[in-house]
């Protein structure tokens, strides 16, 4: 495994490397299973693979603690390398932004939804990063988890409304037995929210069986989900929202490709959780 800390070491390796395909996961480190799923895919399906470790700056609100994000350079550097990635892209924030960006991107649809709406100008830091890795890295394909939806919807629009020349693959969320997605805010939870947490799926799948069964109506099945977590879980609910996807529009009756989404906070750990479906209720585990 090469790693490469400058921009035009990493250009510059990309020209000199043979290769018909290459696949990119791009991260912000603290490497885990979730990321290790894409990476997987991403080697069956390209012969290079490219992992970046970013912590992006311009994605961390007011309220957000950049300096206080976990990091772990030595051990995401052996966990990649054991996972077979073929270039470790690390650059530091005066590599990325040298100078103050004289260009502001700004995502207009799709960040007032779900997470975003609590996160303001979160998604154009993502937007404004993976435009540059893009250009730098020049993948093929690009591999994203759907667990954060909103994000792979955003990347989906940036990249085809840009005419960027690669794919964005989504990912099937990586889950426990008990069905609960996995998530470094896990190890927070109590015994007791440990094992109420397993009903944010439940309660997607519960979701999913009406739309089955023929109910078209987003708030019919929005409070039916509702009352199931408030019944099963005492964390308070932030939202649970049905929206078309990818476009992450709102709608009045389910027509066409959705996402069902719902966030939990409990104690010491807010929960996410969502589900992709076709019209007539087909799950969907890969974009």
């Amino acid at each position: 495994m090469k790693i490469i800390r400058t921009i035009n070491e990493m250009t510059n390796k990309i020209k000199e490397l043979s290769h018909e395909t290459i696949g990119f996961v791009a991260t912000m480190g603290f490497l885990h299973e979730g990321h290790l799923s894409l990476v997987r895919k991403a080697k069956e399906e390209n012969d290079l693979v490219v992992m970046s470790i970013f912590v992006n700056p311009l994605q961390f609100g007011p309220n957000e603690d950049f300096e206080e994000y976990p990091r772990n350079e030595e051990q995401d550097t052996d966990i990649a390398e054991k996972a077979g990635i073929d270039v470790l892209f690390m650059p530091t924030v005066k590599e990325m932004y040298p100078e103050e960006l004289a260009i502001k991107m700004t995502i207009e649809k799709g960040t007032d939804v779900l997470c975003g709406r609590s996160r303001p100008g979160h998604f154009d830091g993502v937007g404004t990063v993976l435009t540059k890795l893009f250009h730098i890295i020049e993948p093929n394909y690009a591999y994203f988890g759907l667990k954060d939806a909103q994000q792979f919807a955003i990347v989906h629009n940036l990249v085809r409304q840009l005419n960027f020349p690669l794919q964005v693959v989504g990912l099937p969320t990586i889950r426990e037995a008990d069905g609960l997605a996995k998530s470094s805010r896990n190890v927070n939870l109590s015994d007791r929210e440990r094992a109420e947490a397993k009903q944010l799926y439940k309660s997607l799948q519960y979701a999913q069986k009406l739309l089955v069964d023929g109910i078209k109506n987003p708030d019919i099945i929005k409070a039916e989900v509702q009352k199931m977590l408030q019944k099963e879980t005492n964390g308070i609910i932030d939202y649970i929202e049905i929206l078309s996807f990818p476009n992450l529009g709102q709608i009045s009756t389910i027509k066409e490709q959705i996402i069902i989404a719902v966030a939990v906070q409990f104690e010491q750990a807010r929960l996410i959780d969502n589900i992709l479906l076709q019209a007539d209720g087909t799950k969907i585990d890969r974009l």
